[in-house]
């Protein structure tokens, strides 16, 4: 595999670059489409050239409303071509959240599927600066001119509209310009959840993703021959970089499905012929908690990414799926900033990964100062590399200064330090949980209580104490046809865990509320458990005393 120098990372030249190296070898396979290096430089030229018919420019900024699919990379790499900025939205946005996405990206034109027209139609009277609405209609003939009437009429006189599919005929050459892109300019604005306030948009130079590419090939081992498997959102990270970009920098191939089902994941990864996959960690306890079976190891897969991971996933699928499991400390706003490698010692599993020389790693007290391996704190980070990290937080210079102390970006995670370099991640910041004087991980709690075969998620929050500081409250989604009572949930949890961890109550849910991106919303559980104390489940209520 290639390596590039800081210069020529951007995505024109590294497609440029593959198509010249590698053209007939697949790239991306889709359905039934089988797509090469060579037609991935071609369709992003012609993209890229259809864009600019159409007056979009270099520094414009586009927002992309589209699922999984190789249109959503033909559009996103065709825009990187031309110097204009993308905006991945995701597919769940709807309403004033959609409005604010596309207002505060400052965006002008928006692409989008046609399922999703009237979720843009509704979105645009809070977003006056779109001009353009721009449809993807996957039925859509390749060789015809698609009427776009129906289209144009769901949305204001003042927007024009125009089909996607019309850039297949676009020049396949590169566009006038596409030269003068460079590495340091800024490619995308990737939103982050927003859980506790208004999504902040992460401002993403072309160098970052490739750089996160370069950093999975390199550190996981990944090979031309490789095959990808995804079936996350590419509007997102996770599958964006991690999957998609590392599979670029690897010259290897992407198996790219619409979403995950847990009933379908294995058969898609057999008919895929992957070789490697990356999964949330609640996909990874959901692929987990299928029936045992004797095609559990009838596949080519090696390694599988789990974000987050422990020793007993990783024990659990080398032993029943022969997998090397691999896991990564990550932000939209940084990079891989640990890396678990499919080398490292079985016995650091419960890592998010080591600290590696392009990036600095200290945890610290709330008063800055460093603390010691061991002891958790917050995890604060600095790169080594250029054009690793964001620039900043989209018009939103504040929250850029406030994440970025002594010149060191604070993650808002906690966490500690081992002497071998090790980074353990404790939970977010403001999701710590303090009962009688003991400072409590929700992550570690709802860990520990998805290893019950009957839990299929779950979500730790405090709930205040009578007595002072707080007392620990689970929401648990039950997988379907489970059969546990809370009390029996206690016992397993006081095998499982410190006494001051094991939940006071307990309530089971349907779904847990989440963000468009798939975090939990906790500070509407936090506020549902405070309303509702006296109607949960209470273990001190039912007399279930839990010993030290």
């Amino acid at each position: 595999m290639r390596d590039y120098d800081y210069d020529d990372r951007t995505i024109g030249r590294i497609l440029a670059d593959k198509a010249d190296q590698c053209g007939d070898r697949p790239f991306l396979r889709f359905d039934d489409r089988v797509i090469s290096y060579a037609q991935l430089d071609e369709m992003t030229n012609r993209y890229a050239n259809g864009f600019a018919g159409l007056g979009v420019g270099a520094g414009d900024h586009v927002a992309m409303l589209l699922p999984n699919c190789p249109e959503f990379l033909f559009t996103l790499w065709g825009l990187g071509k031309l110097g204009a900025v993308a905006v991945p939205v995701n597919t769940a946005a709807k309403g004033e959240q959609l409005s604010y996405f596309l207002a505060q990206s400052d965006s002008t034109v928006v692409v989008t599927d046609e399922s999703l027209i009237e979720r843009v139609e509704g979105a645009l009277p809070g977003a006056p600066g779109i001009s353009r609405v721009i449809v993807y209609d996957e039925y859509a003939l390749y060789d015809e001119h698609v009427d776009t009437s129906d289209w144009a009429a769901a949305v204001p006189a003042s927007c024009e509209v125009s089909a996607l599919r019309e850039f297949d005929s676009a020049s396949p050459a590169p566009v006038p310009g596409a030269d003068q892109v460079k590495a340091s300019d800024p490619h995308l604005i990737m939103y982050t959840s927003g859980t506790t306030g208004p999504s902040k948009g992460a401002l993403c130079p072309h160098s970052q993703g490739l750089a996160v590419g370069r950093q999975m090939a390199l550190l996981n081992g990944y090979r031309p021959d490789d095959i990808l498997y995804t079936c996350l959102p590419v509007f997102h990270g996770n599958a964006l970089w991690y999957t998609v970009y590392a599979a670029l920098w690897a010259e290897a191939s992407v198996a790219l499905y619409p979403h995950f089902s847990a009933s379908r994941f294995w058969a898609q990864v057999r008919e895929s012929g992957a070789t490697v996959f990356n999964c949330l960690g609640a996909m990874a306890n959901i692929i987990w908690q299928q029936p045992p079976s004797p095609q559990d190891k009838d596949h080519q897969v090696r390694i599988a990414m789990m974000v987050p991971t422990s020793r007993a996933l990783a024990d659990g699928f080398r032993e029943r799926y022969g997998i090397t499991v691999t896991s990564v400390y990550a932000m939209t706003e940084n990079c891989a900033i640990t890396v678990f490698g499919p080398d490292e010692p079985p016995a650091k599993a419960n890592a998010a990964g080591r600290v590696r020389d392009y990036m600095s790693v200290q945890v610290v007290d709330d008063d800055g100062r460093e603390l010691a391996a061991g002891e958790t704190g917050e995890i604060r980070i600095r790169p080594n590399e250029r054009g690793i990290i964001m620039h900043g937080y989209y018009k939103m210079g504040d929250a850029t200064t406030t994440a970025t102390r002594d010149l060191w970006f604070a993650t808002g995670d906690r966490g500690h330090l081992d002497s071998d370099g090790y980074l353990y991640f404790a939970d977010r910041k403001k999701e710590a949980i303090r009962r009688r004087g003991e400072n409590i991980s929700a992550y570690e709690v709802e860990t520990l209580l998805c290893r019950h075969p009957a839990v299929l998620e779950a979500a730790a929050v405090p709930v205040p104490s009578e007595l002072g500081e707080d007392d620990v409250m689970a929401y648990v989604v039950l997988t379907p046809e489970a059969a546990v009572t809370y009390a029996e949930l206690i016992e397993f949890c006081a095998g499982q865990m410190a006494y001051y961890m094991v939940p006071r109550y307990l309530r089971f849910i349907g779904e847990l509320p989440k963000t468009p991106s798939e975090k939990v919303e906790k500070y509407k559980l936090k506020l549902a458990a405070a309303e509702s104390r006296a109607e949960l489940w209470d273990r001190e209520r039912e007399g279930i005393d839990v010993r030290r």
